[in-house]
């Protein structure tokens, strides 16, 4: 491999390590009522009981390319828990991950009665994630070394997330802290030379609001979200606007998300002249809900110079509610009203 094509690989890889590989990572899934996904405060929120599946693939035309899978439940046990349940698993090269999260929030409503929506949540999330390198192949037989290993190796850890979310209204706030413990994976043989941090806290900020267009049957909702990740600093935000259009059928829903980073990452293209470029994504959406169930889309197209493919990123997000409670809240706010 030539250094111009190195660098290309290594910037695009490490930017997608950072945020692939400290648990579930966070893509623009949530725009596709998957909240609870990102934040542990969500789980139970809705008037609907709520199961989310989830298969993403990046870069078609590469091997070994990012790729994930998720599958989430979340419900309202009594009047004022919820609880909730991730399984996942992640693979990007020769890393993967595969995990499971147990939620707890709890309700706390300041609604004058049970239409008037004004809540604000709590909520824990402990998770058990198997963490793996493949290192086989990497050697050479005719010429073996001894630091290289010819196996997968494998750890098991276990992190904790917590987070606040606040619904009024048409209005949401979120506040999501993941990986709270301090946990050193320890996948690499002790004699290599590859030390990893034991920090791998993130935090996590959503802002919403969703408004009608007068009279019609339509709806849009700007929202933001911003993540930071604490050792590297590195962070992001996504800047986002959805449409709603009501049919007597169910509800058409779609729009763009626009990530960017607030880092850049240096490169160089000739091995002398060091350039820098932010990571840029560009993401359309759409989705429908009919009747208890949801179909969602989402494509990513990655927008810069330097790429390592100009293959996108495909999800597919499949939905279903169950278990409606008898109130409604009286707000157009479809992540906590399920109209189905």
């Amino acid at each position: 491999m030539n250094l111009k094509n190195f660098c290309v690989v290594f910037l695009v890889l490490s930017s997608s390590f950072v945020f692939s590989q400290e648990g579930i990572p966070v893509y623009s899934d949530y725009l596709s009522d998957n909240l609870y996904l990102v934040h542990p405060a969500m789980a139970g929120a809705s008037n609907a009981n709520k199961i989310r599946l989830t298969a993403r693939k990046q870069w078609f035309d590469v091997n070994n390319a990012p790729n994930l899978q998720t599958l989430n439940v979340n419900f309202r046990s009594g009047e004022k828990s919820g609880l909730g349940g991730i399984i996942y698993k992640d693979e990007n090269g020769r890393f993967s991950q595969t995990g499971m999260y147990l939620t707890y929030a709890y309700h706390l409503l300041f609604s004058r009665d049970r239409t008037d929506l004004n809540m604000l949540s709590f909520g824990m999330s402990a998770g058990l994630i198997q963490s793996n390198v493949d290192l086989r192949g990497l050697d050479d037989p005719t010429d073996p070394d001894p630091m290289i290993l010819n196996r997968v190796q494998k750890d098991f850890y276990y992190n904790v997330d917590a987070g606040l979310s606040y619904n009024y209204l048409e209005w949401y706030a979120h506040v999501t802290v993941k990986n709270i413990l301090p946990t050193t994976r320890d996948i690499f043989d002790n004699n290599t030379p590859i030390q990893e941090s034991n920090n791998l806290r993130r935090y996590i900020f959503s802002l919403g609001y969703l408004f009608g267009i007068g009279n019609t049957p339509w709806s849009l909702e700007p929202s933001m979200l911003y993540q930071v990740t604490e050792e590297t600093q590195e962070s992001n935000v996504d800047a986002n606007l959805k449409v709603y259009r009501e049919f007597n059928f169910g509800t058409l829903w779609g729009g763009l998300s626009y990530r960017r980073s607030l880092d850049g990452a240096e490169f160089s293209r000739d091995g002398t002249t060091v350039e820098s470029q932010q990571l840029q994504y560009i993401t359309p959406f759409l989705g429908v809900n009919y009747k208890k169930w949801l179909v969602g889309y989402t494509y990513s197209y990655q927008s810069n110079s330097v790429v390592l493919s100009n293959g996108g990123f495909h999800q597919l997000t499949l939905g279903y509610d169950f278990g409606k409670r008898k109130e409604r809240w009286d707000c157009n706010c479809p992540a906590i009203n399920s109209k189905n």
